[in-house]
């Protein structure tokens, strides 16, 4: 008897769901809203002049726990402002085994490395999840498509809240002279 009850509540389960509206969507046809804080991909950033705000540090590939991201640095002049200071020569980032933790963007100093709202494309080709320097520049072409934060921002959301000052306590009285020290007596020979 217990076969038969199974088999009609499994039943009824099957013609309530196939007469619900499907929540699938067809994605490359139809794309969903995505929430304004989705982190996507990575893109790396320029300054206002134009220079590259990567500076080589490293921070990024010793943080990630994935060891998906390798830096190269060097030392050259700026062209803008002609000083010399660290440039990232080679910045690869691996999309195959990257977890988005944003660790990488929250310890970089300069604000270089970035995440986007936009995915990256479907790769069918290992080659296609790589990040290589001229991709993360492209991606970051466009501030529209930048997410809501960067390291500065991210660093201002930890610090702890300023704990409010106690009120300064009320003017005692001064203290009571202390009485001047008493000299020891002379011990006197012979006695």
């Amino acid at each position: 008897m217990g076969y038969l009850t199974a088999t009609v509540q499994s039943l009824y389960t099957t013609l309530r769901e196939s007469l619900r509206t499907p929540s699938t969507i067809e994605y490359p046809k139809v794309k969903r809203v995505r929430a304004p804080r989705i982190r996507a991909s990575f893109a790396l950033t320029r300054d206002a002049q134009g220079d590259e705000n990567c500076i080589g540090c490293k921070k990024c590939e010793k943080v990630c726990p994935s060891e998906v991201i390798a830096v190269t640095m060097a030392k050259k002049p700026s062209p803008v402002t002609t000083k010399a200071r660290g440039y990232a020569t080679d910045f690869t980032l691996n999309l195959q085994a990257c977890i988005v933790c944003e660790l990488c963007v929250q310890v970089c100093p300069t604000d270089a490395i970035i995440m986007v709202k936009d995915q990256e494309k479907p790769g069918y080709e290992r080659e296609d999840l790589t990040l290589t320097m001229d991709r993360l520049y492209r991606n970051g072409e466009s501030k529209e498509r930048w997410a809501w934060s960067n390291a500065t921002i991210l660093g201002e959301h930890q610090k702890p809240p300023e704990a409010p000052k106690p009120p300064a306590p009320a003017v005692a009285a001064a203290p009571a002279a202390a009485p001047a020290p008493v000299p020891a007596p002379e011990k006197k020979e012979g006695a």
